[in-house]
């Protein structure tokens, strides 16, 4: 029953990657959180950041091998977000392993990121009147402190780093909202995947759902939200070509309350 649930699961959050670019971390990161939270698993937040790292790497592949078939790709912008978003990863880490971040801590932060994106998505969304001319061209620099950034995050919340990425190109670089999905889908292959590798060749807690593990990566939790996630992930892109871009952002930010409502609940 729970091997069913999490590919439906994994469904979902494969649409939301593909809707959005964010990787699917905003569903992952929550799904393992209260599943490893509920079988009282030690380092609950950890598990849940290495493992969605793992799950979001394969929900980033899958869209982005769909952006590329239907022409919105961007393989420059989004080999140097990705590539410089490692660094951050490997600083994002550091602070996860650290004594200062503990479980209400990693909920409070996550919950307040998700609250800010949604936020300005949710403004972006109420003008109807978009300008989607791009006004001002990414270069190296504003990449680079894009996926910095991204990075940083995406190791901190495991949330693959879209959640930053996509915002910063559509809101600040004045990038349309497709392209800077693309971009960030690409990124986040690099990003999750080079995340999810740094928790793995650490020694995890002895402790575990499943046997199978590498560090903090529980394979056997995270491949039935991979499944689902492949599939949705096809499904996304191809309903995000078709929704207006105004629906898209609306209904981002009521999915984002949602979750950081479920996410403080467990910490209560």
């Amino acid at each position: 029953m729970i091997f069913l649930l999490l590919i439906l699961l994994g469904i979902l959050a494969g649409v939301v990657a593909g809707l959005f670019g964010l990787g699917g971390g905003v569903l992952f990161t929550p799904i393992l959180f209260l599943l490893f939270s509920a079988q009282s698993l030690p380092e609950p937040a950890i598990w849940a950041i290495a493992t969605s790292l793992f799950c979001t790497f394969t929900a980033s592949v899958s869209s982005s091998i769909q952006q590329r078939n239907q022409r919105n790709f961007y393989w420059k912008e989004g080999l140097t977000v990705g590539l410089l978003g490692s660094i951050g990863v490997y600083a994002g880490r550091r602070v996860v392993l650290s004594e200062v971040y503990t479980e209400e801590v990693f909920v409070v932060i996550f919950s307040v990121l998700m609250l800010i994106v949604a936020s300005l998505f949710y403004q972006r969304g109420q003008k109807r009147d978009v300008d989607e001319t791009e006004k001002v061209k990414g270069g190296f620099l504003p990449f680079t402190a894009t996926g910095s950034l991204g990075g940083f995050v995406a190791s901190l919340a495991g949330v693959g780093g879209g959640v930053v990425m996509v915002p910063a190109m559509n809101l600040i670089l004045k990038l349309k909202m497709a392209k800077a999905v693309s971009i960030s889908s690409l990124a986040i292959v690099f990003i999750s995947l080079s995340g999810w590798l740094q928790y793995a060749f650490l020694a995890g807690n002895p402790a575990e759902i499943t046997d199978f593990k590498i560090g903090y990566v529980d394979f056997g939790t995270g491949l039935p939200l991979i499944f689902g996630a492949f599939i949705g992930g096809f499904l996304g892109v191809r309903i995000g070509k078709k929704v207006p871009q105004r629906i898209l952002q609306l209904g981002f930010s009521i999915l984002i309350v949602i979750i950081v409502v479920l996410m403080v609940k467990s910490i209560l």
